[in-house]
């Protein structure tokens, strides 16, 4: 029987891979580093460089100011259709760029708390990402609201039936993480924004680690509000800017808190009071950032080109072969899964725990094998389905095996 640790298993499973012809198409995949963590910075594209010295050269250098009149006003509505088309299930004028997901997180949030006046409490998790659960608590001090959390397992995330028990007549505002940043368990989106819905409470998304990994039916799944980064699995770039989404009932009635010239009625008015645009430009504050948005649209492209369907069956089959990488390699060291097993209920990266994993992560950094850490005792692995190969993840456990049994 083939060994599945064996060069020859994982050059088989490449040799099958029909997206495999993409991997050439990102920066540094041609070397023998490892990289785990896509899931926090992706790789960039190398037509991104040629899209930056192109946009510096002629559309920059070229135009000039007239770049705004011609092409970069419309800019963020027309990658957030772009990204709405082919990553998020979403109709046009519901999506777009700008800001970072922290300021997106507080505009959306504190204008849906603002749109349910009589309603007192928020529910989240506590296992939700840091900068979630920062920004909720200051909403709450600014509102006087009260926090209802729910207590999450450690290799999973919320459930519906978790929610249901903690939404109520009092409940403004849900707000989870469509795939958990620790475990990469993937909520169920549909059945607790029904059950939010049911309460009378809006539903606020976190798409950071889904969207581009996981495929996402915000239209279909009636999803109230969204955002996400785009750094990670849309290969956007450090800082890159990040995105919202605002379902098209909700455009007329939700006033965004930080007004702005940009998401004025009439941008060039210049008038003496605000006046909010009718549609999705409401939710824009300041200036656009331009030159962030260009890596973002390339890998958009892709994205399209490859079919997130396609990218989604690839991640599984690269998480799936982590998960039997780490049964069969380390869990006789005392390595334990704790993402879900089920490839159903399971995001793009797997969590691996271990109480030396915080020391193991840096030794593995010195020998060019890039994982992330995180408490407790957790190393992610992080697997972006269109610049990982099966063989990489191979070497990458095999790597991963050798620092663990070396302590």
């Amino acid at each position: 029987m083939d060994d599945l640790t064996s060069p020859e298993h994982a050059a088989a499973l490449d040799a099958g891979d029909a997206l495999a012809g993409h991997r050439d198409r990102f920066v540094g995949a041609e070397t023998p580093l490892v990289y785990f963590d896509g899931n926090s910075l992706g790789r960039p594209l190398r037509s991104t460089a040629e899209r930056l010295g192109r946009f510096v050269t002629q559309e920059w250098g070229g135009r000039l100011i007239r770049g705004w009149d011609e092409q970069w006003m419309s800019q963020p509505f027309r990658l957030g259709d772009a990204l709405g088309r082919t990553v998020l299930g979403a109709a046009p004028g519901q999506a777009f760029i700008g800001d970072s997901t922290t300021v997106l997180l507080y505009k959306l949030a504190r204008a849906a708390v603002a749109a349910r006046p009589e309603r007192r409490e928020v529910v989240l998790d506590r296992d939700n990402f840091p900068t979630d659960r920062f920004v909720l608590e200051g909403i709450a001090r600014e509102c006087d609201l009260t926090l209802r959390w729910i207590d999450v397992e450690p290799d999973a995330g919320a459930t519906t039936e978790q929610v249901a028990a903690a939404v109520g007549p009092d409940t403004a505002l849900v707000l989870l993480s469509h795939v958990a940043y620790r475990s990469a368990w993937i909520a169920d989106v549909p059945a607790i924004t029904r059950v939010a819905h049911e309460a009378g409470a809006l539903v606020l998304w976190d798409l950071s680690h889904s969207a581009g990994s996981v495929p996402v039916r915000l239209d279909d799944w009636e999803v109230d509000l969204a955002v996400g980064c785009t750094y990670k699995y849309l290969n956007g770039g450090p800082g890159s800017p990040a995105f919202g989404y605002v379902a098209d009932r909700h455009l007329g009635v939700l006033a965004q808190p930080v007004q702005g010239w940009m998401g004025a009625a009439d941008v060039f008015a210049m008038g003496p009071t605000y006046e909010p645009a009718p549609d999705v430009r409401r939710f824009l504050s300041g200036t656009p950032p331009i030159v962030g948005m260009l890596a973002v649209e390339e890998m958009l492209a892709l994205l399209e080109e490859a079919g997130m369907d396609a990218v989604r069956a690839k991640s599984v089959a690269l998480t799936d072969y982590a998960v039997a990488l780490a049964d069969r390699l380390l869990a006789p060291l005392g390595v334990c899964v704790v993402s879900p097993r089920d490839s159903s209920l399971r995001g793009g990266h797997v969590t691996l725990q271990h109480p030396r994993m915080r020391q193991v992560t840096a030794e593995l950094w010195e020998a060019d094998v890039i994982p992330d850490y995180r408490d407790p005792d957790g190393l992610r692995v992080g697997l972006s389905p269109l610049s990982t190969s099966f063989d990489e993840v191979r070497r990458g456990m095999v790597a991963l095996r050798d620092r663990v049994a070396a302590g």
